[in-house]
């Protein structure tokens, strides 16, 4: 398969959602230019990512939203759900293990892990809060595909090297650490100080 940027993927993932927006509108068609728009994008860049995984729509007629929508499903891997686990229920933790939206989109939190025993037992997003003993063991049970990580930067790496142990493959991580995984295993590093030192940028050069 041919290597596919990431930043494409993450725009691929943006006309997913307008197209969700627009067939609850019940919209039949849209146009690269309406996806460019909405995506703040070119009507081209729009054509050249779809272009990478086939040939869609028809000139002058724009895409079949209900197609368009299928075909990206499919891209994403988004025809079958994937069990999410999520280790820290810290503040950000509670907050992802609550998001609604991640069932919604085919992401299904299975368990919640942490080891300060004043949150172990807890509920958190409709699910009880584990013991950082039974993670191992739970991920296996499982099935877990993703782990979402939401440690302190010092447990990150002991973490993500369990989890990986257990079988899971792709790792969200929220940790400031650069952490390490094996060949085969993808990870995603989510640092927010990185994004909110980006918006400081914007404010103090006028970009807001």
């Amino acid at each position: 398969m041919k290597k596919i940027s990431e930043s494409a993927v993450r725009r691929l993932s943006l006309y997913l959602r307008f197209l969700q927006e627009a067939a609850a509108t019940g919209a039949e068609t849209i146009s690269s230019g309406e996806l460019a728009r909405r995506g703040g994008t070119t009507s081209a860049q729009v054509r050249k990512d779809l272009s990478l995984f086939g040939s869609f729509g028809k000139r002058g007629m724009g895409y079949s939203v209900r197609e368009l929508l299928r075909e990206i499903r499919s891209i994403l891997g988004l025809t079958r759900p994937w069990h999410v686990a999520v280790v820290g229920a810290g503040r950000l933790g509670s907050a992802l293990s609550s998001f609604r939206d991640f069932e919604a989109r085919g992401f299904d939190i299975r368990a919640v892990f942490d080891a300060d025993p004043a949150k172990i037992g807890q509920s958190w997003g409709g699910l009880t809060v584990l013991p950082d003993e039974a993670m191992d063991r739970t991920l296996r049970e499982q099935n877990v595909d993703i782990a979402i990580v939401a440690v302190p930067a010092e447990a990150a790496q002991g973490v993500v090297d369990r989890v990986v142990a257990a079988g899971v493959r792709a790792v969200l991580n929220f940790a400031p650490a650069r952490l390490r995984v094996p060949r085969g295993v993808t990870l995603r590093n989510v640092d927010v100080t990185l994004e909110l030192e980006g918006l400081s940028f914007a404010l103090v050069n006028g970009k807001a």
